[in-house]
């Protein structure tokens, strides 16, 4: 379909069934990229989608493929965008999917939902080459899309930046590391699925060091506030 760039997470070593599978395109799998871990593959990627058959609330959202192939056309004309497609027996695991933005589903028939993996990755990349044929998104072009997007490893500091700020203002539960990770994997999902600029990233710091700044303020005005009293 026209694509040539393969990042793997952790692959096995290449064989010759390996070779013989790929037929034609053992140019791909000789520039593929091996990485270690999942963060090294899409650390320079400011859009990550993720692909899936399973349902859920918690997975946050999913389109299908055809309207998801559409967001990532129009985010791809200024950015590094990356699809993640899990293992072929269990797909992508919960820790896996948090890290994406939003994630994309292949309609099927809900007696045989799964798909082989090579047959998922033709079917995304068929909807992306169609897209390019068609020009989608042409039609529209907001600045949102326009615009140049962090990459996600840029995003990771942020994030912890959020978590410890929203413990400062104890909207997270000390120690409740459930409701932690629920509230972090929806932030990911809804800064992830549209992405933010450089501006927008400065923004999100700043705020969070002026709430460090006026808590501590506070805190050290009822210290001294205490000293006085007694």
């Amino acid at each position: 379909m026209g694509f040539s760039r393969l990042s793997l997470v952790n692959p096995v070593a290449l064989t010759d069934e390996t070779k013989w599978f790929a037929h034609n395109s053992l140019d791909i799998l000789k520039t593929a990229t091996a990485h270690a871990s999942l963060d090294d593959a899409i650390c320079d990627n400011a859009i990550i989608a993720g692909t899936t058959r399973r349902k859920g609330k918690s997975r946050g959202l999913i389109y299908p493929v055809r309207q998801g192939v559409r967001q990532l056309y129009s985010m791809a004309r200024e950015n590094k965008v990356a699809i993640l497609f899990g293992r072929e027996d269990r797909g992508l695991f919960n820790d896996e999917v948090e890290e994406c933005g939003f994630l994309l589903s292949i309609p099927a028939d809900n007696r045989h939902p799964s798909l082989n993996l090579a047959q998922a990755v033709l079917i995304v990349a068929y909807e992306l080459s169609r897209a390019e044929y068609e020009g989608a998104g042409s039609e529209q072009q907001p600045e949102e899309c326009a615009a140049r997007l962090v990459p996600h490893k840029e995003l990771q500091l942020l994030y912890m930046r959020i978590s410890e700020t929203l413990k400062l203002l104890q909207y997270i539960p000390a120690g409740d590391r459930d409701i932690e990770r629920k509230i972090m994997a929806n932030l990911k999902h809804f800064i992830g699925r549209a992405g933010i600029t450089e501006w927008e990233l400065g923004m999100m710091h700043g705020i969070c060091t002026r709430i460090e700044l006026r808590l501590e303020d506070a805190k050290t005005a009822v210290t001294k506030k205490n000293k006085v009293v007694n």
